[in-house]
């Protein structure tokens, strides 16, 4: 135990409700405290402790979880591609930024963005491009952008018959009447499923709403969820 643990330690308190609670300086340090006997607890490197309930155990990734005035932090585990040894971080190849690492344990495992958006650090979550804060980004600059930020993603796309699709379409993320079109693969528009029907993004074509998972009521009122 360092000599931070120990001022840490000797300086907190047990309430006299049972519980988990957090420390006030370190946001990954919290104590566990049984009939008023108190045990220091730190979790895994990147994780912080969500003081939430006292009652509840949990560690989680930072997006999740409010500090406050709880700044200070562990040394970091580091390792290929982990800033941390756990949580989401940007890939480590800037050309790559329509990617981030899921880093568990210290081992990195590389996650995509969902077509047209890239992982932005401040938000921890992929975004459109209009979005983020990255400067680093080689798609910002120089990908067609439309007005609701969605932009052609690099690569060739695969229709079902396992052919390249020379204007590939992608489902709009709140719409299901509605897509995009990347014509020639790289220039975006938009485009609309009339006659009661949504897109479909495993056929990419229009087709009944019962087809489509997740656009089943898309026109039933009552049971659409927006």
């Amino acid at each position: 135990m360092d000599l931070r643990s120990c001022l840490g330690q000797a300086a907190f308190k047990c309430p006299e409700k049972n519980g988990y609670y957090p420390d006030p300086v370190q946001c990954d340090l919290y104590y566990h405290c049984q009939s008023g006997e108190l045990e220091e607890k730190l979790c895994p490197d990147g994780l912080l402790f969500d003081d939430g309930n006292p009652k509840n155990e949990r560690c989680d990734t930072p997006v999740n979880v409010d500090c406050g005035d709880r700044t200070e932090l562990q040394e970091p585990k580091p390792s290929a591609g982990c800033p941390r040894a756990n949580g989401f971080f940007r890939h480590p190849d800037a050309n790559k930024c329509d990617k981030f690492v899921n880093c568990i344990d210290g081992v990195m495992n590389e996650m995509p963005c969902p077509p047209g958006l890239i992982y932005d650090d401040d938000q921890s979550s992929c975004v459109w491009l209009t979005e983020t804060t990255r400067k680093d980004c080689p798609l910002v600059s120089k990908r067609d952008v439309l007005e609701d930020g969605f932009s052609c993603p690099e690569g060739d796309v695969m229709g079902p018959n396992g052919r390249t699709l020379p204007h590939p379409t992608f489902a709009h993320p709140e719409d299901c009447t509605k897509f995009y079109i990347c014509r020639n693969g790289v220039t975006p528009q938009h485009g609309s499923c009339s006659g009661g029907q949504v897109y479909n993004e495993e056929s990419f074509k229009c087709d009944e709403p019962e087809n489509v998972p997740g656009c089943e009521n898309w026109f039933d009122e009552d049971k659409k969820k927006p």
